[in-house]
């Protein structure tokens, strides 16, 4: 059913999404692979709008909370994270950037931490943005082939370049993220 739907159907379910990725009630990841399964890759416009509509509703939202406040509250309590949120500052980038490339981290939650921790809204729309285009396509390629899911158990090795270029995601992720928290002079 969910295939012979229009395309303008699924942007109207992409603008529902948006907002509960927002929330963090639907991991994009996953969304991904639904899109891909159905939509194919025609979802992949989709699935971007999603992620850059997500970030910002998410870094507007901090906004409204006042991050800058609760930023100068936690620093005043936590006198050890302002040494912790320079390097970030001096970082959010590529910080940004290995963050979005790993499909493990909470979207939500990271781009929550993002804004809280004073990243401008254009090195995380940027960062976030090239972060998650890797991840985004392999999981719109995974879902596209688990339409063949009953070859994929028929023959388990099939799948082992998908398994591959996700444990690279996740190494290259890691590493990027391990050298920010590297102890280091400053």
């Amino acid at each position: 059913m969910l295939r012979s739907w229009p395309f303008e159907w699924w942007v109207g379910v992409t603008i529902v999404l948006t907002l509960a990725s927002s929330l963090a009630l639907t991991p994009p990841t996953f969304l991904a692979l639904v899109y891909g399964y159905f939509v194919g890759w025609a979802s992949l416009p989709l699935l971007f709008g999603l992620n850059l509509g997500a970030i910002a509703i998410i870094y507007g939202l901090a906004g409204f909370m006042q991050a800058s406040l609760i930023r100068g509250y936690l620093v005043q309590v936590y006198p050890q994270t302002a040494g912790l949120l320079r390097r970030f500052q001096k970082n959010e980038f590529r910080l940004i950037f290995f963050a979005k490339l790993s499909p493990v981290l909470p979207f939500a939650i990271t781009n929550l931490f993002f804004a809280m921790a004073g990243a401008r809204f254009r090195q995380v729309l940027i960062g976030g943005t090239l972060g998650m285009i890797p991840r985004t396509i392999l999981a719109v390629w995974a879902g596209r082939e688990a339409q063949n899911i009953r070859y994929l158990l028929e023959h388990p090795n099939e799948g082992l370049f998908t398994k591959i270029v996700l444990i690279i995601l996740i190494v290259i992720s890691t590493l990027g993220i391990g050298y920010f928290f590297k102890d280091k002079n400053e």
